[in-house]
């Protein structure tokens, strides 16, 4: 075979006059076949058509054809059959034109079955064994031989179909699938076959196919009246739908003097009554069966079932419709009150049957109420809050600290979370009159710092007055058993008079942070809640509203519906007799004031970003200016506002994003179009360096 196979695929030819052996199927110069020749395909070759230009292997990915076979193997060691019919699968795969056939299994079958042959490329028979199968090859209702097995295909799915039309193949009607001869004499024998023991059908499968898990818990209580201290056994009663069994177990209490143990009653089916004895092994059986010869053929005995179960023994046991709460249920012998359930059980049971009272029955004393701990005084040795930790545990531990409160209110980037205030001593002494002081209070751990602002020639050092720390509220108790009550945030505010170890301070302004953070959350501090101070205000100022209409208009003759903050101050204060607190008013001008609009410095901006740009030591202002133009496919010059903001966010350009935003804006032409390279040339502090502070202007109040 091998010598034929060399001859056909090969001869001798000339090269440059030498002789030389040549396949048949190398092509002339160029690959173009030579004269006379034919070359065969490799793989399967698709007609052009209007689909993608992808190759096969992503076209066809995971498109296989499907057919289905049979193969007749001969059975020469037996003498029941002389040959037998296989069924099998053959896939074609088309990205590749691999080919794979699959037996599907049968049970108890005793042959070895599943891939018969691998995934893999098949060639033709002889004389053709130098080619492969491609699609070409394949149809309905013939034979193909596989590493010399006949195979006969008798039909295929719809998709190989639509599949192979397309491809122009007139597909053959299917054909009949012949049956084993004896599989099919087998069958026979075994549906005529009776079975030689009784055998009835009892399907349980349905029942644990539908609750398995399901399970009914109910809390019981068994007064054991026998037992020496006559105190009642909780219990928890659990019946599982799956297979109507139940099982018990004990709740038993710290310190009881009972032993542990797992259940109070293993899980199994419960008769409803206590029988007066136990029955033998085998009374009770699922299934009941006649002798039909008895005594009268000698030894002999033949049985058959008995479908209307004379002489069975029938013993009831509890359903879930006997549970329900109030019911007592006898578990051998014991009286078991069912006293309450859990969710599942209740929806369960309004489901099935529609109950709705669940009330429960009180079957013990309700717990008495636990003792107030006394704790000691404070001794004066320590913090209150160690102090308090030697009581609370035999292990000393140090006070634990609020985490979750420091993370959240620590510095976070411009986020300071820190309060000032400005703040003067309340006194009589001249001296002591004109000092002022910086109150700080921080959010994170609720202490607070003082300093004092140095003034020359005073005559009193500045610095450090109070280091930080939490300060106790004045007029406490010192040795007492509840914790002291500490300044907190909510008690800071403009206007508010405080005392920090004997010095009375009086809050006379605060920084913008502050004031903005209180009135963000107005829900905290209630001198900063608008809402707040105009229902107060309302309450106080409607008995008076023709005073406060003539005020209003005295103090604006020019009838500009605006007035200074000053008289308003006045005014108030004249209206509510001093009821309202500086804060509170300085709360309400913020909410009415008229804010003058102004257009931003440009040159000032720029200061200001190019002086943020040299301490970072920015100087990527080449590669930011290359990524623009990338961005500007069109090369007119100008970008969109939100993608100049997304190159220079990309670049970590270190400004705040509300500048940033500012510096864009300024730089935007007439159809709100961002100037990208007057943008950079700006901010270039290599180049058009702005002198610091140069253009810096008052702000406008």
């Amino acid at each position: 075979i091998r010598k034929e196979k060399f001859h056909k695929s090969q001869h001798w030819g000339y090269c440059n006059n030498v002789a030389m052996l040549v396949g048949e199927d190398k092509p002339g110069i160029g690959g173009e076949p030579l004269p006379g020749q034919k070359l065969k395909p490799q793989y399967s070759v698709f007609p052009a058509g209007v689909g993608s230009d992808a190759p096969a292997w992503v076209a066809f990915d995971k498109q296989v054809l499907s057919f289905d076979a049979y193969f007749e193997q001969e059975v020469p060691e037996k003498n029941q059959e002389l040959y037998r019919i296989r069924h099998c699968k053959i896939y074609f795969y088309l990205e590749d034109d691999t080919i794979e056939v699959f037996e599907p299994r049968v049970k108890n079958s005793g042959i070895a079955q599943g891939t018969i042959l691998r995934r893999q490329r098949i060639p033709l028979p002889p004389p053709h064994e130098d080619q492969f199968y491609t699609i070409d090859h394949f149809n309905i209702n013939i034979d193909i031989i596989l590493y010399a097995q006949k195979y006969k295909i008798t039909d295929c799915d719809q998709f190989t179909k639509n599949f192979l039309r397309k491809m122009g193949v007139r597909l053959n009607p299917p054909a009949a699938c012949p049956d084993d001869p004896y599989t099919k004499d087998r069958r026979k024998i075994l549906d005529s076959m009776k079975p030689l023991r009784p055998y009835e059908r009892i399907d349980t499968l349905k029942q644990f196919l539908e609750h398995d898990g399901h399970v009914l818990r109910f809390f019981c209580v068994w007064d054991e009246p026998e037992s020496m201290f006559h105190d009642p056994r909780e219990l928890v009663l659990r019946y599982y739908l799956s297979d109507d069994t139940i099982d018990i177990k004990e709740i038993i209490p710290v310190n009881s003097g009972r032993d542990a143990v797992p259940l109070f009653l293993k899980r199994d089916k419960l008769p409803k009554y206590a029988p007066t004895g136990l029955y033998q092994p085998g009374t009770i059986t699922s299934r009941t069966v006649l002798n039909v010869f008895g005594k009268l053929v000698g030894n002999k005995t033949h049985y058959i079932l008995d479908n209307r179960k004379t002489g069975a023994v029938h013993q009831e046991f509890y359903r879930d419709s006997d549970l329900k709460i109030g019911a007592v249920i006898n578990v051998w012998g014991r009286q078991i009150i069912l006293c309450d359930c859990d969710e599942f059980t209740k929806e369960y049971y309004r489901t099935k049957y529609g109950i709705e009272d669940f009330t429960p029955i009180l079957y013990k004393a309700p717990p008495l109420p636990k003792p107030e701990k006394t704790l000691p005084p404070y001794t004066g040795f320590g913090s209150e809050e160690d102090s308090l930790c030697s009581c609370m545990s035999l292990v000393l531990k140090p006070p634990q600290k609020d985490f979750k409160k420091f993370m959240e209110k620590d510095r976070s980037g411009m986020d300071s979370n820190i309060l000032r205030f400005v703040a003067k001593l309340v006194t009589d002494s001249p001296i002591d009159k004109d000092r002022k002081f910086i109150i700080s209070y921080f959010l994170s751990d609720d202490t607070i710092s003082v300093f004092e602002h140095v003034q020359r020639n005073s005559g009193v050092l500045g610095g450090k007055f109070l280091r930080r720390g939490r300060i106790k509220k004045p007029g406490q108790e010192l040795f007492k058993s509840e914790p002291s009550e500490y300044f907190k945030a909510q008690d800071l505010f403009v206007g508010a008079r405080v005392c920090f170890h004997g010095h009375n301070f009086l809050l006379v302004d605060a920084d913008e942070y502050a004031i903005n953070y209180m009135e963000k959350h107005a829900n905290e501090f209630s001198m900063a809640d608008i809402d707040v101070i105009l229902k107060k205000l309302k309450d106080v100022a409607e008995p008076r509203s023709r005073e406060i209409r003539q005020m209003f208009a005295a103090t604006d003759p020019e009838h500009n519906k605006v007035i200074e903050y000053d008289p308003f101050r006045n005014l108030i204060v004249s209206i509510t007799d001093g009821a309202f607190s500086e804060h509170e008013i300085m709360t309400l001008g913020r909410y009415y004031s008229v804010r003058d609009e102004y257009e931003m410095d440009l040159h000032y901006l720029l200061a200001v970003a190019q002086e943020k740009l040299k301490k970072n030591n920015f100087e990527n202002f080449e590669q930011l200016s290359a990524m623009l133009v990338y961005n500007d496919r069109e090369k007119c010059g100008v970008l969109p506002h939100e993608i100049c903001r997304t190159v220079c966010k990309s670049f970590k350009l270190p400004l705040a994003d509300d500048d940033l935003q500012a510096l864009l804006t300024t730089f935007e032409d007439d159809h709100k179009q961002v100037e990208y390279k007057k943008f950079v040339d700006g901010l270039n502090w290599r180049k058009n360096q702005i002198p610091a502070f140069q253009t810096i202007k008052v702000p406008l109040k």
